[in-house]
């Protein structure tokens, strides 16, 4: 039982260029202004930003005019390109024998939880370090790296961490969307410098830890590449999904605005395009689908002078934000493939990284479809291929993959078939909140059953606590392939669609608005929150500026149930430093500075302190305002048998010395209390063992029922090694658990 469990600390040149007159360089923050953001960094540091950034972007001198007649500026360019980057990146491997060593062909899921079956995803932005330190050489802190090992932490996902944004003109300008833009395979001065990184993996290395880095196979910022692409410079087109737009069409295009580079096109201007046959028109959603700033998945760009001397307009795909051009993964030139290849040799190469996680992988192919269809773009096969080209370079070399796949569970297991390693679960991650939230264990007994009759491994799943991101509410299976499948919840026959409504209806309703003032709406995808203010919600407290130590002791129960549910049965587990620290949400009015497009997010990223470097910090280094942790740095809940951290410690040593990473879930038990979920596993030992858990506040008397259980065998509690009674003849098994509780039970003699 959760409160019983011991204390346990273990662990050449351009033909006819003219070299342009001078003219005085543009204020990069004066550009910044004129372009509509959707911040990625707090304001007060976007200057650091920049000129750290300029610095990187090389001290070539900026002569001239910014455009493709300016022989210096295409050559500044270029050097700043990740696509020649990954042509030398190559050549360290092509021809050598490096790359035969290791079988590729097949995901290895087991083998990847092998290096590291317990991550720490870190957010660079909110990380609290020394006065004046930088967050590379403060996540290389041994003292840290000794925590990680003492409550059983093995690898750390250092998240996206080299240069991203954009180049306009001779400036740089910032990420929009938390460095998932990126525009080089340089690391971002702003965190340190690439020697810190190998650094961080030596440590990690020294710890028995691994690095996990970042590679984004579906689109780039507005990079030197996009910007010679814009020129129609050589193969630099063929990266991206953009299209020449005949000058006598360009009254269909919009009008740019001063100061802009591009604009979304409108639902009349895609129809238009695609019957003059352009474009592939509409796709199958609009993701972060905002009125007036995206209506659409493309956009047009100004009037571009290229290096032939001719002005074009084009028209450009982006899945995500407009300032991430989306990638052409079936271009003539392959020129997107190589540029993404040689970015992950990179990371593993170079940089130390044993892992990678590829970024908004599935929506890599796009085809055209009937005149009045939208265009097929989410579960397309080029999809499948394009990660089984890159999951196989990655096995190659040495390392493993996983994806983050919001997708339908369907697309999660064809993707996997010769794809990614793992996958992050975000199958049951809103299931198992929904049954804090009501108590009811129904829909996550139901997402369980709905991977495991499709053939999903939850052994190739990462199950994660809170990471940067909102509670996404999507429910994307349910919502897309399988909205007419006829499922049966509560008592009634009903569609996917109208289960997919009960369940946002039950979540929006139960964590969010007069419920749970504390936590935001984030657009229509889900919900900004923390795991301790999903918890504080579910507890029905209001008010999380006035927590009584009871109250704290109440969130750190349920904490460590949904840790247990992670945890506790085969794949990777990941927790995240505000999980750790038991980081509350922030005021609104703290970062309202970066919310004006709605980004309600920053609430949930508030800065925390993990090894109590600087105490007296009310912000991160980045400027992000500090969290209230509950549970405080980790070096001081380690000294305390009741904290989360050591109790976390607990569990994942007793989850290691059985083996469950690498084990084989077998069923989703029959309960008679729609409190309670149990998961049946068999693990390497060859026991039967059941993770079971109540997800009631109330105390519950339970009936467990499974094939798997062999009747006339002792059940015991395999922490406590407690005997919890003899499986009945009709293979069950009765027990009684407090609210909130879990217990793990093998079958076998004492």
């Amino acid at each position: 039982m959760l409160y019983q469990w011991p204390t346990c600390l273990s662990s050449r040149k351009i033909k006819n260029m003219a070299i342009t007159r001078p003219e005085k360089l543009p204020n990069p923050l004066a550009q910044i202004r004129n372009t509509l953001l959707f911040p990625a960094r707090t304001q007060q540091m976007v200057g650091l930003a920049i000129k750290l950034a300029q610095k990187q972007l090389g001290t070539t001198p900026r002569i001239g005019l910014a455009n493709g007649l300016n022989y210096s500026y295409v050559q500044w360019l270029k050097r700043n390109s990740m696509l020649a980057d990954a042509t030398n990146q190559s050549r360290n491997y092509s021809g050598k024998a490096s790359l035969w060593k290791n079988p590729y062909a097949k995901p290895q899921p087991r083998k990847a939880i092998q290096k590291a079956s317990v991550w720490f995803t870190a957010y660079p932005l909110s990380t609290i370090t020394r006065p004046k330190a930088l967050i590379l050489p403060t996540l290389a802190d041994p003292e840290l790296w000794q925590a990680f090992k003492a409550i059983g932490i093995e690898g750390m996902h250092t998240g996206p961490m080299k240069l991203a944004g954009g180049i306009k003109g001779w400036g740089y300008t910032p990420s929009i969307d938390g460095h998932f833009d990126r525009i080089s395979s340089k690391i971002d001065p702003l965190f340190g410098t690439e020697a810190d990184y190998r650094h961080l993996s030596a440590v990690a290395a020294q710890h028995d830890g691994i690095i996990i880095d970042d590679i984004i196979p579906g689109h780039t910022g507005k990079s030197a590449d996009f910007r010679l692409a814009e020129m129609n410079y050589r193969n630099y087109p063929g990266i991206y999904h953009m299209i020449e737009i005949d000058k006598a069409d360009w009254p269909l295009l919009p009008v740019i605005v001063k100061g802009r580079d591009s604009a979304n096109i409108s639902l009349e201007t895609e129809a238009a395009l695609k019957k003059a046959g352009y474009i592939v028109g509409k796709l199958q959603r609009v993701i972060f689908y905002e009125r007036g700033i995206k209506e659409t998945n493309w956009s047009a760009t100004k009037a571009v002078i290229g290096t032939d001397g001719v002005t074009r307009r084009w028209v450009y795909l982006h899945y995500f934000k407009e300032g991430q051009p989306s990638i052409n993964w079936l271009d003539p030139s392959f020129a997107g493939i190589q540029l993404v290849i040689g970015d992950g040799l990179h990371a593993i190469g170079e940089l130390g990284a044993t892992g990678l996680r590829l970024d908004a992988n599935g929506f890599l192919g796009i085809e055209t479809s009937l005149e009045d269809a939208p265009a097929w773009s989410e579960g397309h096969p080029l999809s499948a291929t394009a990660n089984e080209l890159i999951a196989s370079m990655v096995r190659k070399a040495g390392g493993f993959t996983f994806q983050e796949l919001n997708l339908s569970v369907d697309d999660i297991k064809e993707m996997s078939v010769g794809g990614a390693d793992l996958s992050y679960d975000f199958v049951n991650r809103p299931a198992y909140h929904h049954a804090l939230v009501t108590g009811n264990t129904e829909f996550l007994r139901l997402t369980l059953q709905t991977a495991h009759d499709l053939g999903v491994d939850p052994a190739s799943l990462v199950h994660a606590l809170q990471n940067h991101d909102e509670l996404t509410l999507e429910l994307v299976h349910f919502w897309t392939i399988h909205k007419d499948d006829i499922y049966t919840f509560r008592g009634e026959r009903i569609t996917g669609l109208v289960l997919r409504d009960i369940i946002r209806r039950d979540l929006n309703e139960g964590l969010s608005g007069s419920a749970a003032p504390f936590n935001l709406p984030f657009t229509d995808n889900g919900i900004a929150c923390t795991t301790t203010t999903v918890i504080a919600a579910a507890l029905g407290l209001r008010d999380i500026t006035k927590l009584s130590a009871a109250d704290t002791a109440a969130i750190i129960q349920a904490h460590l149930l949904l840790a247990f549910f992670n945890a506790m049965q085969p794949g990777v587990f990941a927790l995240s430093g505000w999980d750790l620290t038991g980081a509350l949400t922030l005021d609104p009015s703290a970062v309202e500075h970066l919310m004006g497009d709605g980004d309600t997010r920053w609430i949930n990223r508030g800065a925390y302190d993990l090894t109590g470097a600087n105490p007296g910090a009310k912000e991160s280094e980045l400027g992000m305002p500090r969290a209230n942790a509950l549970y405080g740095p980790l070096t001081e809940q380690l000294l305390d048998p009741a904290s989360f951290a050591s109790k976390l410690s607990v569990l994942l040593a007793h989850r290691k010395d059985l083996g469950l990473a690498y084990a084989e879930q077998l069923a989703v038990a029959d309960c008679d209390s729609e409190a309670v979920l149990a998961m049946v596993h068999l693990l390497p030992s060859a026991t039967i063992q059941a993770s079971i858990m109540n997800f009631s506040k109330d105390p519950v008397t339970v009936r467990i029922q499974s094939n798997y259980f062999t009747p006339g065998i002792e059940a015991i509690d395999s922490v406590l090694r407690a005997d919890i009674g003899t499986v009945h003849a009709d293979s069950s098994i009765s027990l009684t658990l407090a609210g909130h509780d879990a217990v793990s039970i093998i079958f076998s003699q004492l």
